[in-house]
């Protein structure tokens, strides 16, 4: 099961660095990790994303909390959130019938092209990670020539949100 951190930083040089060196030295494994801006200058925001049957989160956030930078670290696996990822997936066209089914295989979820090549089409999604992944299954056939996928974003609904200030 996978659980979800958010780690607000100040958004200074090396900071991304040193929480990568905490992952290797504790060998913690990262499912992904995100980083943004936030609605605050001089702060950032790390989706965090670890699998709890190999790596343990309260441990991770408990390190992360050690690293200098860091000014709030919390779970929000057990909170209702809105969660997203985004992937842009380069798919093979050859010809035309076979462009027409793809764009309507897109248009099924609910994503959409953003770039046409002689040869080639460029598809953003964006939704859950278990909506990808079912995109990726049905353009496999086709010939996916490249693809990037940002990680896990979330946000915690309502006026629940991940708390700014303090330690825990």
């Amino acid at each position: 099961m996978n659980r979800t951190l958010i780690a607000r930083v100040e958004d200074k040089p090396g900071v991304l660095a040193r929480v990568a060196s905490l992952f290797r030295r504790r060998a913690f494994n990262i499912e992904s990790l995100t980083v943004g801006h936030t609605e605050t200058p001089g702060i950032s925001r790390m989706t965090i994303v670890v699998d709890s049957t190999r790596t343990d989160a309260e441990k991770v956030a408990q390190h992360l909390y050690k690293l200098v930078n860091v000014i709030r670290v919390e779970d929000i696996s057990d909170q209702p959130a809105v969660m997203r990822d985004l992937a842009l997936i380069k798919v093979r066209t050859p010809d035309p019938r076979t462009r027409s089914e793809l764009m309507q295989l897109v248009d099924t979820f609910r994503a959409r092209v953003v770039d046409v090549g002689l040869e080639s089409l460029i598809v953003e999604a964006t939704g859950t990670e278990e909506k990808i992944d079912g995109l990726v299954e049905v353009l496999r056939p086709f010939g996916i020539l490249e693809m990037v996928r940002t990680g896990r974003v979330a946000m915690v609904r309502g006026n629940n949100g991940v708390k700014q200030g303090g330690n825990g």
